[in-house]
């Protein structure tokens, strides 16, 4: 019989397995910061350096679908936890 609810298992932080993260921000000129707010990010997190790379430059590609003049409106950043990288 499974877990009825496997997300309120007690589980360490994403950020102690994954140390290696690319932070997704919008840009400072980007209309979408009124709804969402001027401090709004999100943080992906991978187990090796190598893995994060090849998820940033997926993310950051030029979508297929994309028009001519279309460019990204989002900030990708390379970030990494110390501690789980390092043991710092």
């Amino acid at each position: 019989m499974g877990i009825s609810q496997p997300q309120n298992l007690k589980a360490p932080p994403a950020e102690r397995q994954r140390p290696y993260g690319v932070r997704v921000s919008l840009l400072p000129g980007d209309p979408f910061r009124k709804v969402v707010g001027p401090e709004w990010h999100r943080l992906h997190w991978y187990a090796t350096a190598a893995q994060r790379d090849a998820a940033l430059a997926e993310m950051s590609r030029r979508h297929l679908y994309s028009r001519a003049g279309d460019k990204p409106a989002l900030l990708f950043e390379k970030v990494e936890n110390l501690i789980g990288s390092h043991g710092i």
